[in-house]
């Protein structure tokens, strides 16, 4: 996914800064991490508190294989019915930035 479609994803926050990390980016808002474009795919930041939504609205959690099994990270594809919704969009984006505050503490 190119730049400018990223920061489309997550204009409702503000100016964002996108790195180059382990083949894929890192999304940041405020110099804090939110997401991650991985294979052309966004996967935003969830913690306990906001991954049972983000499962009630059919997300799914990363995870890669390493040594035999999968480990699952705290990102999460963004529901469906967001990306034809911007207020659903801004929404979960805002979700991903608060997970990733909290995180920080």
């Amino acid at each position: 996914m190119d730049n400018a479609a990223i920061e489309e994803i997550f204009e409702t926050l503000g100016p964002i800064k996108i790195r180059r990390m382990f083949g894929g980016k890192g999304i940041y808002f405020d110099g804090i991490i939110l997401a991650l474009e991985v294979n052309g795919e966004i996967l935003l930041k969830g913690d306990a508190e906001s991954a049972p939504a983000l499962e009630e609205a059919g997300a799914r959690q990363w995870a890669y294989e390493g040594k035999g099994k999968p480990v699952k990270m705290p990102y999460w594809s963004i529901p469906e019915p967001a990306w034809d919704d911007p207020d659903e969009m801004a929404r979960w984006v805002r979700l991903a930035y608060e997970a990733a505050l909290r995180s920080k503490k």
